[in-house]
């Protein structure tokens, strides 16, 4: 790439390259578009008549269902792995949701998989036949990882991502990489490259980000299982925008080794990975499979640690975050929170509430660490093709630069708040978890998402945290501001001016639940206790 390239001809390059790699199979015919005006395509697969019987029945299955059946020989992976190339397909069309196609390969790694099965009767691991969704960070040899950037236009990837290579020798499906915003550092998935991916369940609200195109394709149902990453929400801000479930583990449980980054070297806040999909037991079991590949045996930042059976806990001693002093949840978000604490109270839980006295400090200090270079990364990867600023960076232009010994005292003061916070919650005896929003919202139109810091704050001191839809949705008659509302911050009052209650009606509604560092097996034992309580 020259620095006399244009930014706008490598970009729109790109995406026509895009289009020309889906099959034409795979393209939807003119007379089977769904009109703008439909807002929701979560249904178009259905009601389409595009999808055959059969590809639908793979397509609405659990990721562990779909396993099931191709290791019992009922469905072959070829089948599984063409329905979803077919809908994932239909979902970019309709959502903008991918950053890469290679059906045609993953069809051939499948045929390959079910001849390896027929000949040894033996699936090759515990994934074996599936497809696997990747976020655009993965390093997939042969494939781009722009992050957003044209600058990283057709610089494809030399080597796998080490998870690439743990999930292929597993048995996954490689089949589509997936869009995310520039840098992957934008709590919607929007980027100069690929524009703007749009949430399946109302086309006119985000899909969150940064792993917005994952959580557009799982909820469209044109991935059983994807992989994302977390530095500051990036897995569950898109989660709870689509209502899908996801599991941010701690740092050291799965592999991040060999990923493009956007702020490649930046480690004062370390960027995790996770699954999402459409089951709390889709994510435990993708969660186990990875602990039990031994990844620490290829990567040396991850530690030794065995999966760990959790029995899904009787009785718990849960703190409920209503409000962490900065911005208050929107109201249909405010109604959840209540109204779970209310159920798991009914179901003998202990509930109380968290006091947030550290999460404006977290929060500061999340903000100074992702700018800490003086946005030389961003600036770096934009000047090569004169690309320019997005509106939602414009922190990155304007950033200054720390020294070495600021930084140094940064990371002290990290350290230190991680510390009050261990302190923080041993101080309550007993206690198991954080019980939480996710974000201030259940979606946002585009452009409209301002605030991180409900999921910001558990990055920086670590801890492990699932999302997950509690049964709500948005009620426009229902959920509305109290008449005496007063904004806390400017954020406070962002999230106010952009909650259109209309525009959101029948939105699902996520929360998060965490539980302290390394506790991945116990946070989602507690999700199934917590939504046990919630069904009930």
């Amino acid at each position: 790439m020259t620095s006399e390239a244009n930014w706008e001809k490598v970009a729109a390059g790109k995406r026509a390259a895009l289009a020309e790699s889906i099959p034409t199979q795979y393209r939807i015919p003119q007379d089977k578009f769904p009109p703008e005006s439909q807002l929701d395509v979560t249904t178009w697969p259905r009601e389409s008549g595009w999808l055959t019987e059969s590809e639908l029945a793979i397509t609405e299955s659990t990721a562990s269902d779909i396993l099931e059946k191709i290791a019992s020989k009922a469905w072959s992976a070829e089948d599984v792995t063409v329905a979803f190339c077919k809908c994932a397909a239909a979902a970019h069309q309709l959502t903008n949701c991918l950053s890469d196609a290679f059906f045609d390969e993953a069809v051939q790694q499948a045929k390959a998989l079910d001849e390896h099965l027929e000949r040894t009767g033996k699936t090759v691991g515990p994934l074996h036949g599936l497809p696997i969704s990747l976020k655009d960070n993965f390093n997939v040899k042969g494939k781009d990882s722009t992050v957003g950037f044209t600058s990283l236009v057709n610089q494809p990837a030399e080597y796998d991502a080490t998870l690439v290579e743990i999930l292929r020798r597993l048995g996954a499906v490689q089949y589509c990489k997936t869009n995310v915003p520039t840098a992957m550092m934008i709590a919607e998935s929007v980027n100069n490259t690929f524009g703007r991916t749009v949430n399946p369940l109302n086309r006119k609200v985000t899909s969150g980000g940064s792993s917005g195109g994952e959580s557009a394709l799982i909820a469209f149902g044109g991935s059983p299982l994807g992989v994302g990453t977390d530095i500051g929400g990036s897995l569950r801000i898109p989660a709870a925008c689509t209502g899908i479930f996801t599991l941010r583990p701690s740092f050291g449980r799965f592999t991040t080794q060999r990923c493009r980054s956007g702020l490649a070297g930046q480690e004062a806040v370390q960027s995790v990975n996770g699954p999402m999909g459409k089951t709390l037991s889709d994510i435990a079991m993708y969660s186990k499979a990875i602990v039990d590949a031994e990844c620490w045996k290829l990567d040396p930042k991850m530690l030794p640690i065995p999966w760990r059976a959790v029995d899904p806990p009787q009785k718990l001693k849960i703190a409920v975050l209503y409000n962490d002093g900065i911005c208050l949840p929107t109201p249909p978000v405010t109604r959840a929170l209540q109204e779970t604490a209310v159920k798991l109270k009914k179901a003998g839980h202990e509930v109380l509430v968290w006091n947030p006295k550290l999460h404006a400090k977290a929060i500061e200090l999340l903000g100074r660490m992702f700018v800490a270079d003086g946005g030389k990364s961003v600036e770096a990867l934009l000047g090569v093709t004169g690309e320019p600023y997005r509106p939602e960076m414009i922190q990155y232009k304007h950033a200054k630069e720390l020294g070495v010994y600021d930084m140094w005292k940064l990371h002290t003061e990290r350290s230190e708040l991680q510390r009050q916070y261990l302190e923080q919650w041993m101080g309550v005896e007993g206690l198991d978890g954080i019980l939480a929003p996710t974000t201030p919202y259940a979606s946002v139109a585009h452009g409209d998402f301002k605030y991180v810091g409900y999921t910001g704050v558990y990055n920086v001191v670590d801890y492990s945290a699932t999302s997950f839809p509690c049964g709500v949705s948005v009620d426009r008659a229902v959920d509305q501001y109290a008449s005496d509302y007063k904004a806390q911050s400017e954020s406070c009052q962002a999230a106010y001016d952009s909650y259109h209650p209309e525009l959101l009606h029948g939105l699902p509604v996520s929360l998060q639940l965490v539980a302290q560092r390394l506790e991945e097996e116990k946070v989602l034992a507690m999700t199934e206790t917590v939504l046990k309580a919630i069904r009930s």
